[in-house]
């Protein structure tokens, strides 16, 4: 029934976050033309969590092994901008793009849907 998914993470600076990608991260990707990119993702999931507050959507970049990935970018110059939390269900952080807004990074430590 459905193809893939597209996430939008809105930017400040735009074509910064959009080199960030690309040439930090390292993401594949198409221009869509006049230099908007679009970006071959990894592999998705969703995951529907309850609230008692105005719903919300997140966007988290999944890895398999936080301190390597954590390592790689600190050797491009990148750092961390919140401490690495260690919570029953996985380890977080975030790193901060060039225009400002964190990127969350999770290490799931539960089963993952996305190589079902």
């Amino acid at each position: 029934m459905f193809s893939g998914a597209h996430v939008i993470l809105y930017s400040q600076d735009a074509e910064a976050d959009r080199a960030f990608v690309a040439d930090v991260l390292g993401f594949p990707h198409v221009d869509a033309g006049h230099g908007w990119l679009i970006f071959k993702l990894p592999p998705a999931e969703v995951a529907v969590h309850p609230t008692d507050g105005a719903p919300q959507h997140e966007f988290y970049l999944m890895c398999d092994d936080l301190d390597a990935v954590l390592s790689d970018l600190a050797a491009a110059g990148v750092g961390t901008s919140r401490p690495v939390t260690e919570e029953r269900w996985g380890r977080l952080t975030a790193v901060r793009m060039p225009s400002g807004s964190e990127l969350p990074l999770y290490q799931p430590l539960h089963p993952v849907a996305h190589n079902l």
